[in-house]
C-alpha cells in the first residue's frame, strides 16, 4: 500500500494520472495525491475548460493553484486541476492520462516535459502520436489489437466476469 493513495478516486485515477508523475506534479505532497495535476506554467482556468472541452466521461475538472511540498515541483506555486468523478464506471483513466498529455502538449509545447512520460507509458508509438496531436481515437486504435490480445490471455486468469 502507498501512503499517496489514499482513496478510492485516487486509485480510479492512477492509470492515467500516474503516467505524469515525472513531467507534472500528480498532487504528492497536497492533500490530494493523485487527485490533481499542475505546474508553474500552466493556467489553471485554461487548462480546466480545454479538458472539458474533451467531454470525457464520468469527469469533471475543477481549476486550482497549489504548492506542492514533495515530489515534481516541490516548493512551487503549480496552476492545474482538480478531478472530480461524476462516474466511476464510465471514466477510462487511460484515455485521461492521454488527453491531459494531448492539451498539455498543444497548449505548453515548450514546456511540457512530454519525454519524462516515456518512463511509465513505455510505447514511443503513442508518444509520437501524442507530440503530433492525433486524435485519441487515433491513438486507442493503434493499440487495438494488442489489447484484444490481451484480453485474450487474460481471460483465463479472472476469477470473477
Amino acid at each position: 500500500q502507498s501512503p499517496n493513495m489514499r482513496s478510492l478516486p485516487a486509485a480510479t485515477l492512477y492509470p492515467g494520472v500516474g503516467l505524469h508523475e515525472s513531467a507534472l506534479s500528480v498532487g504528492r505532497g497536497t492533500d490530494k495525491p493523485f487527485e490533481v495535476i499542475g505546474a508553474p506554467y500552466i493556467d489553471d482556468r485554461r487548462l480546466a475548460a480545454e479538458l472539458d472541452d474533451a467531454r470525457l466521461p464520468g469527469v469533471r475538472f475543477v481549476p486550482i493553484r497549489f504548492t506542492p511540498t514533495y515530489s515534481t515541483f516541490k516548493d512551487k506555486p503549480c496552476g492545474g486541476v482538480a478531478f472530480v468523478i461524476t462516474d466511476r464506471e464510465k471514466l477510462n483513466a487511460v484515455d485521461l492520462g492521454i488527453v491531459i498529455a494531448l492539451t498539455l502538449q498543444r497548449l505548453y509545447p515548450n514546456d511540457f516535459a512530454l519525454a519524462k512520460m516515456s518512463t511509465l507509458l513505455r510505447d514511443d508509438a503513442t508518444l509520437e502520436a501524442i507530440k503530433s496531436g492525433k486524435p485519441l481515437a487515433e491513438i486507442k486504435r493503434g493499440w487495438a489489437a494488442d489489447l484484444a490480445e490481451f484480453k485474450k490471455r487474460q481471460k483465463q486468469f479472472l476469477l470473477y466476469q
